[in-house]
């Protein structure tokens, strides 16, 4: 009986160290860091987030990306709700190929497209802006939110629609009232995936930001040197960034389970 609890214990372990080593050094002093690994911190300090949370720059950043994530998450979700209806309800030509496109702009490496984008966005004015980091990860936000969206939609019956319209509903009533408490489940699971790869996006915010917008993945770069490494602030920088999206996902986890079973048609 124990014996099948033994991998999964070794796994959640194995999943949980790189975290413990995170904390862990994070309040330990830089002496204490460079003489070597130890369980636990002998000399526990709170130094390092006393000294970020002093930094101008980290926190500016910090402040930045919480707003450009949250701004960008919202613009991304609603954006693509009404289009994963108009996918998923609606025939119309060349419907199959922009669902292709949506697909396929996924597919590519980002490290493919963020010249382009560059260019674009340089010619624009848009770098160093805030209105350029959005703008930029939102080009692969919203269609994969589209392509989550329409799949999930297409899960629910039309018979939901046309029993809405029976009773009298226009069809934006039908969205608001009806389809939308059935699709919430994907609409947060989307939002979730959203805001977690734009918090922890790096290659956008270092291509596109600047002096005037810098996100906190920027501002985390400047703790490593060309000859040293300040790991105290590192991890305690990294343990900071964590924190927005373990409270995301302690606030959701209940809607994401109970959501699933919200709503059914009876045969």
């Amino acid at each position: 009986m124990r014996a099948r609890f033994l991998v999964p214990t070794i796994y959640i372990i194995f999943l949980l160290l790189p975290i413990y080593w995170l904390l862990n050094m994070s309040f330990k002093t830089t002496n204490e860091i460079l003489g070597g690994f130890t369980l636990w911190p002998h000399s526990f300090t709170l130094d390092n987030y006393k000294i970020i949370f002093t930094n101008p720059s980290w926190y500016n950043g910090y402040i930045a990306s919480l707003e450009y994530v949250i701004i960008n998450t919202i613009l991304s979700v609603t954006v693509a709700l009404p289009a994963a209806y108009a996918f998923s309800r609606f025939r119309f030509a060349g419907r199959r190929a922009l669902m292709l496109q949506f697909l396929v702009i996924n597919m590519f490496p980002i490290v493919l497209l963020i010249i382009p984008l560059f260019v674009l966005m340089r010619s624009l004015g848009l770098i160093d802006t805030f209105i350029g980091i959005i703008a930029g990860h939102s080009t692969f936000a919203i269609p994969f939110a589209i392509w989550m969206l329409t799949s999930y939609m297409n899960s629910i019956p039309r018979e939901i629609d046309d029993a809405a319209f029976i009773d009298g509903a226009s069809r934006l009533q039908a969205i608001r009232l009806v389809l939308l408490p059935l699709v919430m489940p994907g609409l947060v699971t989307t939002g979730i995936y959203i805001f977690v790869t734009s918090w922890n996006e790096y290659l956008f915010a270092m291509m596109l930001s600047g002096e005037t917008v810098r996100t906190v993945t920027v501002a985390l770069q400047h703790f490593i040197g060309e000859f040293t490494v300040q790991w105290g602030l590192l991890t305690a920088g990294g343990t900071l960034i964590a924190i927005p999206v373990t409270i995301l996902f302690l606030i959701v986890q209940r809607r994401l389970v109970s959501g699933l079973t919200t709503g059914a048609v009876k045969a």
